[in-house]
């Protein structure tokens, strides 16, 4: 057994690891070989691929993300080795705090390893969207003088220093402002469509606009007010993850996330 890092070249090999009802691991690993803040690893065994993981830091906080085991090589402490090979390449004096989304099959592994439960993410699909859907006259195009407030919000909602991964994503933001004041923002093109909001019901106009496109949600059990607005549209969970945590226990506001990012990102 090899522990290798992961390559653009070993993209085409990835439709053997793809599991089911999980998106298309291919965007995924192109995004983690690009980026200079992701460490993709694999397992080789007999010369084929038995595993995959990647870390993801984000300045002070560390994600580790998309760890898969082939079918063939289940069982056998893989999934263990490749989750404890990547916490051991994190500096620790850097990232005290570790997270990722467990799945029911790699919930016990990671518990194992140390990791906590910091609370569970609601999965909806199937959601009708709504072409004629009014927007609230609240919400308006994203201008330049709100980035310092998003930062802030952002900051608050997830516990992290992140900006330089909103930034990208910005300029095709929506933001709900009230009186001048920033309630809440959703980014569109970023992962499943980010969305928090400070008030519910800046978090209830935006999952509105959100649903005039997409067809599924992901937030924190913790957001009753979220969770309030599907019941209302009848709408209920089909599946829960958990999100785990590794080390020091920083403040996040799971309550106001109406719309997580991804799986790697929270």
């Amino acid at each position: 057994m090899q522990l290798q890092p992961f390559t653009k070249e070993d993209i085409a090999s990835l439709s053997e690891l793809q599991p089911q009802g999980w998106g298309d691991l291919a965007p995924v690993f192109e995004f983690y070989t690009s980026s200079s803040f992701c460490f993709p690893i694999k397992i080789i065994i007999d010369n084929h691929i038995a595993g995959i993981g990647s870390s993801i830091i984000h300045n002070d906080v560390a994600w580790l993300a998309h760890i898969i085991v082939h079918t063939a090589y289940r069982n056998k402490g893989i999934g263990r080795f490749i989750t404890q090979s990547l916490i051991d390449r994190i500096d620790k004096v850097q990232c005290q705090t570790i997270y990722l989304i467990a799945t029911d099959l790699g919930a016990p592994v990671y518990e194992k390893l140390g990791f906590v439960t910091e609370t569970e993410y609601l999965f909806y699909k199937d959601i009708k969207p709504n072409k004629d859907t009014v927007a609230s006259s609240l919400i308006i195009p994203y201008n330049s003088a709100y980035k310092a407030p998003i930062q802030k919000i952002d900051a608050i909602v997830s516990g992290e220093d992140r900006l330089f991964h909103l930034e990208p994503y910005l300029a095709t933001a929506f933001l709900y402002v009230k009186e001048n004041t920033l309630e809440g923002y959703y980014l569109p093109d970023f992962g499943d469509g980010f969305i928090a909001a400070r008030t519910p019901e800046a978090g209830s106009a935006l999952m509105m606009l959100r649903f005039t496109a997409k067809e599924h949600a992901v937030f924190p059990i913790d957001n009753t007010s979220a969770k309030e607005y599907m019941l209302q549209h009848q709408y209920e969970p089909f599946k829960t993850a958990k999100r785990m945590r590794l080390g020091t226990e920083r403040k996040v506001d799971f309550s106001k996330i109406y719309n997580r990012i991804s799986g790697s990102m929270g």
